[in-house]
């Protein structure tokens, strides 16, 4: 029971990670370009919409943006597809009630982002509770101008 509530706990911070009142990494370097710190504002609005997307369990969100091959790795290092995370949230057994997104730093290479950032997530599944800190990586690639997540990856911290 334990294990299936963290495959469904990953599938659904695959599609968490966003903030309201966090701290994002944009601080000016030198060899980013105006260019790029416009992509940067483009995935942190995309973590935002995901983190309210998890809060209002809307698996539309993971329909538009996860890309057909996606792959995310749970913190138990249970591999879970597109479908397995968009149909966990269509569940409804996954529920959020808090979510706090820190510490997150956006880096782009091309069409190629990719999110590092701590969620400290309160939330059951199934009735079981996985609250609790976490850190993730997430990948974004811009194809025909739309960003999608082809990877994510969850480990709990202390």
């Amino acid at each position: 029971m334990t294990n299936k509530c963290i495959v469904l706990l990953c599938c659904a911070l695959a599609v968490v990670p966003a903030f309201g009142a966090q701290r994002v990494a944009m601080r000016p370097r030198p060899y980013v370009d105006s260019a790029d710190q416009e992509l940067i504002r483009e995935i942190v609005d995309l973590e935002r919409q995901a983190r309210e997307a998890s809060l209002r369990r809307d698996a539309e969100f993971s329909q538009r943006t996860l890309a057909d091959h996606y792959v995310a790795i749970t913190p138990l290092g249970q591999v879970t597809t597109n479908q397995e995370t968009i149909g966990a949230r269509r569940s409804g057994q996954l529920r959020y009630e808090a979510m706090n997104i820190t510490d997150m730093v956006v880096r782009v290479y091309g069409d190629t982002a990719v999110v590092t950032a701590r969620a400290d997530v309160k939330g059951h599944q199934l009735g079981e509770d996985f609250s609790g800190p976490y850190r993730y990586t997430r990948v974004w690639v811009r194809r025909s101008g739309h960003w999608q997540t082809v990877s994510y990856q969850a480990t709990v911290t202390e």
